[in-house]
């Protein structure tokens, strides 16, 4: 966040990305198809917010599950494969 010349903060809003499953209804979510929702979740395991990755509401929701459901039956890790030294 950066500062005006009176010390108030002010946001910047860069352009919005639009939902790639909208835009392409030829893209399926699949809980099966492991490269497509890779690109969902975080290094550490966590599912990235639709903020960030652009996916209208409806669409998040419907790779949240397939996430959760590649997860169930271990496609995808529930966590990272990082080590404790």
């Amino acid at each position: 966040m950066g500062f005006d010349n009176k010390g108030v903060a002010r946001r910047r809003f860069g352009r919005r990305k639009g939902c790639r499953f909208c835009a392409d209804s030829e893209i399926k979510i699949d809980y099966k198809d492991v490269r497509t929702l890779k690109y969902f979740v975080s290094e550490r395991g966590k599912i990235v917010p639709r903020r960030i990755s652009g996916n209208c509401a409806i669409h998040q929701r419907k790779i949240t599950e397939a996430i959760k459901r590649a997860r169930n039956i271990a496609l995808i890790s529930f966590t990272s494969k990082r080590t404790i030294e």
